[in-house]
């Protein structure tokens, strides 16, 4: 697309959307025009700054149309100085901006049709709240920031979102820098303390600097913080951002967890009394010598050092949960297949960057993780940055399930699912009264579920009954040998069908969710000599119709028409889609093959 030559005219817009870095959006001629200083929906005059072969950028000189979400901007600098990118934008409405930002990654760059996107948990203070700043500095040594599209220099005395600390420490540095081109500035908000980088000699400066670390406080705990290590920018909302962490990894004291991309060991350092062993992963080598510094008294935290993509596979325990707090690009692919073959219970992962988290995710949850919430939280207010953290639990882990069944023909199913669970044996009277064979499973399954969830209330309970039907007979299970043999001789060379009823009842929302699943099994002409010396191994004791169709020796059936696993004991295609109908995500259950209901023929191997 050829240039409009624009540069330096001012040209009338009506702002349609939102770009990638907090600009507002228009078009003019089919070419992109990124706004600074408007949103969507308003009508401006905007001077074009710096146009591009695909691209514009312009600065707002006047509003013609203004959006009722604009309000008045505080600051002198805003505009010159592009820091801050949304002053003019009230705060309700940017902490929903950055909601739908997270939302729409998730959606185009994720997959996900239905992103569980909570609301943007807001900053107690939208100003003032910055505790680390990096200052360009010019030749006679003043202090200040370059525009990103002008890359024009902006001398700044006092910005408005870093702490009062902080500014009082460029006051005194002001005009006093010029022996280096780059100035950080890090301040210690609950303890007072400072660092200023690099070293400078002028004597007018009156206060220490080149310190090579700092110290803050959190939560009671002293953080020692080098020059080059991270460390979040917002101390009140890294304080809430430590609460959900552990809040979402749901420990209980006797868990391993893994925190990738530790730096100073922040997450470490706070969750060690909550876990029984914090392995912390970290490739720098300052972070990890502060880390260190920071738990040097705090049990069960060990320290890998390198690259999470190199250690985190290497792993020879199986953590519960995952940290994961990467960069703004997000994660080595390496980490995300590692992770995905360690299959821990949790994953929370912290992410600075909606559209590498979504892309992350989606790798995720094609593997082992199903998405159970994300949760911004602002950290940057009056910019377009937003913080995120992502709670993936694992697909096939269905949280406090009971299997209510003394089967461990069923205990065996449910666990070639992928799904483990704690097994309560019910006590049910397992009498006929001449309903519909169809009514009878369903009824006593749905006892056994809701005895066994009275005992249990607020879990997941699975529950199921199984009979036999010969020509509208039904046939449970033998009270003694004589009936099982009478009931094997019956079923010789016939068909007859299995009916199993099946019960789910969610304790987290009180419904129950009932089927059954119904196959055929042809019988072959076994003899005798068989049904005795099947019987008199025990094996047809507690089974309806006095046979199990998997028994290695007896082998009764020929094949089945319909679902396999039903006839065994419990249909696995019909726990699949109660599990759905409860709104658990069953995508990653290894359902067999034997087990689809609409396979007209299932051979059963002799």
């Amino acid at each position: 697309m050829a240039k409009l030559g624009l540069v330096g005219q001012v040209i009338r817009l009506h702002v349609e959307e939102w770009g990638r870095l907090g600009e507002a959006v228009a078009f003019l001629d089919g070419q992109r025009i990124y706004v600074f200083g408007s949103m969507p929906g308003e009508e401006v005059l905007a001077e074009v700054t710096r146009e591009y072969r695909r691209y514009a950028s312009a600065r707002v000189v006047e509003i013609i149309t203004a959006s009722p979400e604009r309000v008045v901007v505080p600051c002198p600098f805003f505009g010159p100085c592009t820091g801050c990118q949304w002053q003019h934008i009230n705060y309700r409405y940017q902490l929903q901006i950055k909601n739908d930002f997270v939302t729409d990654a998730l959606v185009r760059i994720g997959g996900f049709r239905q992103p569980p996107v909570t609301k943007t948990i807001a900053s107690p203070e939208q100003f003032g709240y910055r505790n680390h700043a990096r200052f360009t500095v010019r030749d006679n040594g003043t202090l200040g920031f370059v525009n990103r599209e002008s890359r024009k220099f902006v001398r700044i005395d006092n910005c408005m979102i870093m702490h009062e600390g902080v500014n009082n420490i460029l006051g005194k540095l002001q005009g006093y820098c010029g022996e280096t081109t780059q100035l950080s500035v890090r301040y210690g908000i609950n303890t007072g303390d400072f660092l200023v980088q690099p070293s400078l000699s002028d004597s007018r400066i009156g206060m220490p600097t080149g310190q090579k670390h700092y110290t803050e406080s959190l939560r009671g705990r002293k953080f020692r913080v080098a020059s080059p290590s991270f460390f979040q920018v917002n101390l009140q909302q890294l304080d809430c951002l430590l609460g959900l962490v552990k809040q979402r990894l749901k420990l209980s004291g006797e868990e391993i967890v893994v925190d990738a991309y530790s730096g100073v060991g922040t997450f470490a350092l706070l969750l060690a009394p909550y876990s029984r062993k914090i392995i912390a992963i970290e490739e720098s080598p300052a972070a990890v010598e502060d880390a260190k510094a920071n738990t040097e008294n705090i049990a069960g935290v060990e320290f890998l050092t390198g690259r999470t993509e190199d250690v985190l596979g290497q792993l020879r325990e199986i953590p519960h949960g995952v940290i994961l707090d990467p960069p703004r690009k997000g994660c080595h692919p390496s980490v995300l297949a590692a992770l995905n073959l360690l299959n821990p219970q949790r994953v929370v992962y912290v992410s600075c960057d909606p559209e590498t988290l979504a892309r992350d995710l989606k790798i995720l949850c094609q593997g082992s993780f199903h998405l159970e919430e994300v949760q911004p939280i602002d950290m940057f207010p009056q910019t377009y940055h937003i913080e995120s953290v992502a709670t993936l639990r694992q697909r096939n882990t269905i949280p406090g399930l009971i299997l209510a069944s003394s089967s461990p023909r069923r205990q065996e199913l449910l666990t070639s699912l992928g799904i483990s669970a704690k097994v309560v044996p019910p006590s049910v009277l397992e009498d006929f009264i001449g309903e519909e064979p169809e009514d009878f499973v369903v009824r006593l399954a749905l006892a056994k579920s809701e005895k066994v969830a009275n005992r249990y209330p607020g879990r997941i309970v699975i529950a199921a009954d199984t009979t036999v039907v010969l020509e509208n007979r039904v046939l449970g299970k033998p009270d003694s040998s004589a009936q099982a043999v009478d009931m094997l001789r019956s079923l010789r060379g016939k068909k007859h069908r299995v009916i199993t009823g099946v019960v789910l009842i969610d304790g987290p929302s009180g419904s129950s969710f009932i089927d059954y699943s119904s196959s055929v099994v042809y019988m072959r002409e076994y003899s005798d000599d068989e049904i005795w010396s099947y019987v008199a191994s025990g094996n047809s004791d507690d089974k309806a119709g006095a046979y199990g169709i998997q028994d290695e020796k007896f082998h009764p059936a020929l094949w089945v028409e319909g679902c396999l696993s039903n006839v065994v004991g419990l249909p696995l295609c019909t726990v699949e889609r109660l599990m759905n109908q409860a709104g658990y995500d069953t995508r990653g259950l290894h359902i067999p093959v034997q087990c689809i209901e609409h396979q007209s023929r299932h051979e059963v191997p002799a």
